[in-house]
């Protein structure tokens, strides 16, 4: 009876002496443009992935430019309308995406600033997407049953001009006149040089191969690497200055926009406790991170960016993550940020893309023979 007394008084202790207010230190923090909001819209792949573009293009030239998320969403749309008229109705039409479908849009048509394409017409002063992907779809259903009498490219294009803009073929910026594809070469963005990379265990490590998740409507393929790796992929890409895209599951209950804290507390531990007082949390394994996935508890539900690193009073590694649902402080805190910890991260990402640069030599030279 005193030796479990004992025991008791010394896990008491021990959570007691662990648990307590979060104090973050930041470590590292880059540039990055101000936090704002996709609005209703599941468009958060092209504001987390021109967020990440926007960092780019003050790492590469020193300029902040507010790139148009809706340029991109724009060509997207029309990508998803061919697969989806080609695949004859057969897969998923949404408003989803990945980063990788920016990429695949800028490589094509470029990119504009915000206020050369904002998507927004008719005097709307918000993004609301759920009538325009309900008409897109109920166009394209039409097409597919009845082939013959309907234009479905014509129409697409006449509703995508309605609710998001014209095309642009070219503006003037400060004076200057470019395309698309010339304002982005002004950038020195190049879409070549961005890798997308993930870690299950499915798929031989150090393989590229095309993830089967809902929002990969356009196959793209991902490298393969442990979990330790993707853990040190980003951490180095990080302490040498490159922000990092991340897509990842943000449906747990211990993501928390009003909190500002994404975490993954050890089992028995109550999670608003833990979102209010620092707890310890549980050891995530590639193996657990696998069952996750394959169970359905991990999804590629929201996309974000990284922009720095963070400890708490424990030494506990926490990613500084631009989200993207705006900085109204009584929906969100840390200014629209999300401090991930570590666990989460492990848990919970699906991928991320960095500029080739950033990795190591050695995870590089892999890569390249990949």
């Amino acid at each position: 009876m005193k030796n479990k007394f004992s025991a008791s008084i010394l896990i008491f202790f021990t959570l007691f002496t662990y648990s307590q207010s979060y104090n973050f230190k930041t470590i590292i923090d880059l540039d990055a443009t101000d936090v704002i909001s996709q609005d209703k819209t599941g468009t958060c792949w092209s504001f987390s992935t021109s967020s990440f573009l926007e960092s780019e293009i003050i790492r590469l030239t020193g300029q902040k430019i507010d790139l148009s998320e809706m340029y991109n969403v724009r060509h997207t749309y029309i990508d998803k309308s061919w697969n989806y008229v080609m695949r004859q109705g057969k897969t998923q039409f949404s408003q989803g995406g990945l980063a990788h479908d920016v990429i695949n849009s800028i490589s094509e048509h470029g990119f504009v600033p915000h206020s050369i394409y904002t998507g927004l017409t008719n005097g709307n002063e918000k993004h609301d997407h759920s009538k325009l992907v309900d008409t897109l779809k109920k166009t394209l259903d039409r097409y597919i049953n009845e082939p013959k009498i309907y234009n479905w490219k014509k129409e697409t294009n006449e509703i995508l001009d309605t609710y998001l803009g014209q095309e642009i073929d070219n503006f003037d910026y400060n004076g200057t006149e470019y395309t698309p594809l010339s304002f982005m070469k002004k950038t020195k963005i190049d879409p070549k040089n961005y890798v997308t990379i993930t870690s299950f265990s499915h798929k031989p490590y150090h393989t590229s191969f095309i993830l089967n998740i809902p929002d990969n409507f356009s196959n793209g393929c991902f490298f393969n690497v442990k979990l330790d790796e993707l853990v040190h992929i980003v951490n180095h890409a990080l302490k040498e200055g490159f922000t990092i895209e991340l897509d990842c599951d943000v449906s747990e209950k211990t993501f928390s926009a009003k909190h500002g804290l994404a975490i993954i507390p050890k089992d028995g531990i109550n999670i608003e406790t833990a979102l209010v007082n620092a707890s310890k949390e549980k050891e995530i394994t590639q193996e657990l991170r696998q069952e996750e996935f394959e169970n359905y508890n991990t999804t590629d539900d929201h996309l974000m960016h990284i922009t720095g690193l963070l400890k708490d009073p424990h030494g506990t590694t926490y990613y500084k993550v631009k989200n993207s649902w705006g900085t109204n402080p009584e929906r969100v805190s840390n200014g629209g940020y999300i401090y991930m910890s570590e666990a989460y991260f492990k848990l919970k990402t699906i991928s991320i893309m960095l500029h080739k640069d950033a990795l190591a030599k050695k995870t590089l030279k892999i890569l390249r023979k990949a």
